[in-house]
């Protein structure tokens, strides 16, 4: 009951932003999911802005005229920069040497670290996944299997320090040698985990302790994060999309499952042998009608948009065709628009343990940028738009403002695919009625600049924070 006055107030600041933005963002890109009561602010709580993984926040971006950028460099890839009601980013970045996943807790108004926290070193994508539920904590799992809730508190001095306020021992539930790859909370305040090997669960660690699982089948691998709605968890596997419920004692069970075509290998610019999706939850009346991923198919990736209800398929549309056809991304959807971004051939420095050779064995860097619309009715979807935009980020849809946010990585040599470790990279605000590229700013140029396909945080105030392969950049107006 105590939490129903924080979504009250969520609701309200919602309905606020949505009365000042421009009349053209209004449709279609209304409603978001609905706000989860265990998750922070919608557009900062999660990688994917909330719950629904939808990419899309309430809150604007820089206003117009110039733009600068400020770095802050952490000697971490920082692909996790959340802010909380409290209005402080908290990151989840993995260091270069050693690779040991660490919290930092940023001054809101520059950037920089004001405190640290190193959590035990784990898989990969361990330091990649985490949220920040009601309280403004960070909810992730760390190397030895906890699940923790790390708050950021005032020391006696006037400081801060970030500290695990709670641990819940994971160890009995997730095998040895497998791990969380990803984790959400649900409406009833369990949180949901995923792990490498297929392993899903729930953890009732706030209240009973309980832990409940179900192995999904043999073979199926879980390489991306997980999303959660009222109507269940969202789960994309290396075989499938699946939406899975629990029993009134938290044990998982499915609900429906979707096979989709995986290809024949991963593809260059991909960091498993499937989907690289997060499933995205979308629509046009409860912000949930719909569940989308992108599949492996060769050699054009098709959108596939699935009723939540039952499971049903509405479509399967080719995109990317303009450019590189794979993706590692996540959907980004609102009401009944969906853009997707390709990674074909985007050069990962590092790949997770049994990743496998790609197919084909490379692939240049060519971009690429779709937007889909499911019909009114239901009956299907349209290709929009399709382009060749060379982001180099997962991009953001502001409702307020109406614009995607991402960056772009250019070649050295103009015209070209190639790319290098002098690649120069900028900020970009696409129009998303047409594709059509508004705004750009440069940000820098080489490795420490590189956004390594991450997702970018817009914070109230009108900041996009980017995690880069070295730190976080702080975009603002002027």
């Amino acid at each position: 009951m105590r939490l129903r006055p924080r979504a009250a107030v969520l609701a309200t600041a919602a309905l606020l932003l949505a009365a000042q933005a421009p009349a053209r963002a209004a449709e279609p890109y209304a409603p978001l999911p609905p706000a989860n009561p265990y998750a922070g602010p919608p557009g900062t709580a999660t990688m994917h802005g909330d719950t629904g993984s939808s990419d899309a926040t309430p809150l604007p971006g820089p206003g117009a005229g110039s733009v600068s950028s400020h770095r802050t460099a952490l000697a971490s890839a920082c692909p996790t920069v959340l802010v909380g009601a409290d209005g402080h980013p908290v990151a989840l970045c993995t260091e270069i040497f050693g690779r040991a996943p660490t919290v930092h807790l940023l001054d809101p108004s520059s950037g920089a670290s004001l405190t640290e926290l190193t959590l035990a070193k784990g898989s990969l994508l361990g330091g990649v996944y985490a949220y920040l539920d009601h309280r403004d904590r960070l909810v992730v799992v760390d190397g030895n299997r906890d699940l923790l809730r790390v708050g950021h508190h005032r020391t006696a001095g006037g400081g801060w320090q970030l500290t695990v306020d709670s641990r819940l021992p994971l160890a009995g539930a997730v095998p040895d040698g497998d791990a969380v790859t990803g984790l959400s909370p649900d409406w009833q305040g369990r949180v949901w985990f995923a792990t490498g090997n297929g392993v899903v669960g729930t953890a009732d660690d706030e209240g009973t302790g309980a832990v409940r699982t179900l192995a999904l089948p043999a073979g199926e691998r879980i390489a991306n994060s997980i999303s959660t709605a009222p109507e269940g968890a969202a789960v994309a596997t290396t075989h499938a999309t699946y939406l899975l419920t629990a029993r009134p004692d938290g044990t998982p069970e499915v609900s429906w499952r979707q096979a989709y075509d995986r290809g024949p290998g991963r593809k260059p610019g991909q960091l498993s042998w499937g989907t690289g999706s997060t499933p995205t939850f979308f629509g046009p009346r409860t912000g949930t009608d719909y569940l989308t991923v992108v599949d492996n198919a060769a050699p054009t990736v098709n959108l596939l948009v699935y009723r939540t209800s039952d499971g049903g398929r509405v479509c399967s549309v080719p995109v990317l065709k303009a450019g590189g056809s794979g993706s590692e991304n996540s959907p980004v959807a609102v009401g009944n628009a969906v853009f997707v971004a390709s990674t074909y051939g985007y050069p990962y420095p590092a790949l997770p343990d049994g990743a496998g050779p790609s197919v084909p064995s490379s692939g240049s860097f060519r971009g690429g940028l779709s937007r889909v619309d499911v019909r009114a009715d239901g009956s299907g979807c349209e290709l929009r738009w399709d382009n060749r935009t060379r982001s180099a980020a997962v991009p953001r849809l502001s409702t307020a403002d109406g614009l995607l946010r991402t960056v772009l990585r250019e070649p050295v040599i103009p015209g070209t695919d190639a790319t290098s470790a002098l690649d120069p990279y900028r900020y970009a605000e696409i129009d998303p009625e047409t594709g059509r590229t508004v705004r750009t700013a440069y940000l820098g140029a080489g490795f420490v600049f590189d956004t390594l396909q991450m997702v970018g945080s817009i914070a109230p105030g009108r900041v996009v924070l980017q995690g880069t392969t070295t730190g976080v950049l702080r975009i603002t107006a002027g």
